[in-house]
């Protein structure tokens, strides 16, 4: 399970704490290290999640892990009535809410410092929450899963973006490659946090994606769960309903 990868190896924080430690350190340039190793195409892919979250209409909107806001912002584009974003890291916010308050989005999106897995809302709170690559950080999957489950509303809609693995020759050949040696490389030199890019790609690497992360989320309570792998399998969109 990826409870067991942490950040930091030989730290005695627990991995809640590590995780909020790494994004404060890589806040600064995440935004832009994050197109390059993605090449732009989580761009793309997080445009799929708007598509599949507006289908529903939602008024209300939680975005968890939201980091420096890009999900939050791009759901806007929804007109609900409100977004919220709630993220570990102080670092990561402080960006996010910069970019906020430069698209004028203040009235509409709420930038929160908080845990996923003991949520500040209500019960049923919300019409869709989304996550977006921030599952896999989570230190107890089960319990941040069941506290989704709990502000989500009847009905609502939980679409979550998350890297996973290609399964086919070459692609899972060249994938992997590119995980363990490229993206390290290119967090060495693009960011002052050098176990941060070691991190991120082996915590995606033993997260339980497809069908098994589909298993995870009935067992929560989910109802629906299915998987969308996206180009070559290498990162997957997850509905669930509750």
């Amino acid at each position: 399970m990826s409870t067991k990868v942490t950040p930091y190896k030989d730290s005695e924080l627990s991995k809640k704490e590590q995780v909020a430690e790494m994004f404060d350190n890589v806040s600064g340039n995440y935004d832009f290290l994050n197109r390059i190793m993605t090449f732009g195409i989580d761009i793309k892919w997080r445009k799929k999640v708007v598509k599949i979250v507006g289908n529903k209409k939602p008024e209300t909107i939680l975005d968890i892990a939201t980091g420096t806001g890009d999900f939050a912002i791009m759901l806007a584009k929804l007109k609900p009535k409100k977004i919220v974003g709630i993220d570990l890291s102080i670092g990561m916010l402080q960006v996010g809410i910069q970019k906020v308050k430069e698209k004028n989005l203040e009235d509409l999106i709420e930038m929160v410092l908080g845990d996923s897995e003991d949520l500040p809302f209500e019960d049923d709170s919300f019409d869709a929450i989304t996550v977006g690559f921030g599952v896999r950080n989570f230190e107890n999957l089960d319990k941040g899963l069941q506290e989704i489950y709990r502000v989500l509303k009847p009905n609502g809609i939980f679409v979550v973006l998350e890297t996973s693995q290609p399964e086919k020759f070459p692609v899972k050949q060249l994938f992997n490659f590119y995980s363990k040696y490229i993206i390290p490389t290119i967090g060495k030199l693009g960011s002052k946090d050098k176990r941060a890019y070691t991190y991120l790609p082996e915590s995606a690497a033993v997260f339980p994606y497809g069908k098994k992360f589909n298993n995870i989320l009935e067992k929560n309570g989910f109802n629906n769960a299915t998987n969308k792998p996206l180009t070559f399998g290498s990162a997957s969109i997850y509905t669930a309903m509750k």
